[in-house]
């Protein structure tokens, strides 16, 4: 059974020295797709591009922590392009999108604005969406009460219980990663142990979210040291997911990829052909 990342931004400069090579090595650990959400206008070309080039598959949005960045314009340079590329099989979401209360200085009435005109998008190209998760639950689920779209992927989720529970009642799979592989995440490796199995998909977020392999010491970076993550990962962070819930490597790989391609319906048709 092939493993699918469903959230690698391959586009990111730190793959621009060996992009083709990073995809060759995700293809030999079995990583046989990866989802490439765009975060700003600008790149949505790029992420298209590459999930033709590579076979891959990607999703068109704008990120809340790139909404300060943007224009308004970009909203209707979205629509346009969900627009021109809905007859396009690799295109299987609308995101990378959502809200982020983490990070200082960020506009939370701008971010809801774009957060809530970009579920309105997905609702009528008929999407579902990958959201953008970060202490920002409630509100998030607050937005889909208001916009109903078609499901989608809770990125890197780190909330409660009863917050999964929601997110699961409205058709949503969680995205679990590097993170549940460190035994200090007590909240997260509790959600990979205890959800049904019927809502977890596994993810990277390449190059970022590095497992517990691959972390660096505050110290080290300070030191010059770079860590970063990639889709050819994946398998190993599976073992810990399998770990955790008891399961057999090859059983996490296909629930963990059957899921994907149910929230993801164009994912499943791509993967057929």
């Amino acid at each position: 059974m092939p493993w699918i990342d469903t959230h690698c931004h391959l586009d990111a400069p730190e793959f621009d020295a060996d992009r083709a090579a990073v995809a060759a090595r995700a293809r030999a650990a079995g990583v046989a797709m990866q989802v490439l959400p765009a975060v700003m206008a600008s790149n949505f070309d790029t992420v298209r591009e590459l999930a033709h080039a590579h076979g891959l598959a990607y999703a068109l949005g704008i990120h809340p922590l790139y909404v300060g960045q943007a224009l308004e314009s970009d909203l209707a340079v979205l629509a346009e392009a969900l627009d021109r590329h809905r007859g396009d099989p690799r295109l299987v979401a609308v995101g990378e999108i959502g809200l982020d209360f983490f990070v200082p200085g960020l506009d939370p009435a701008l971010q809801e604005r774009f957060y809530i005109a970009q579920l309105k998008l997905a609702r009528d190209a008929g999407l579902p969406v990958i959201l953008h998760v970060r202490r920002s639950a409630d509100a998030l689920m607050k937005g889909l009460r208001r916009v109903e779209v078609a499901g989608g992927i809770a990125h890197a989720f780190n909330g409660s219980r009863v917050q999964a529970d929601a997110f699961i009642d409205r058709g949503f799979a969680l995205g679990f990663g590097g993170a549940l592989t460190f035994d200090r995440a007590l909240q997260i490796r509790r959600l990979a142990a205890e959800l049904p199995a019927s809502a977890l998909v596994l993810e990277t977020d390449a190059p970022d979210i590095p497992p517990q392999w691959l972390y660096l010491t505050a110290e080290q970076r300070a030191a010059g040291a770079h860590s970063r993550n990639e889709p050819a990962e994946l398998p190993q962070i599976a073992k810990a997911l399998a770990a955790l819930r008891g399961q057999g490597l090859d059983e996490i790989a296909a629930l963990t990829a059957g899921n994907a391609r149910r929230v993801l319906p164009a994912l499943d048709a791509l993967m057929k052909s």
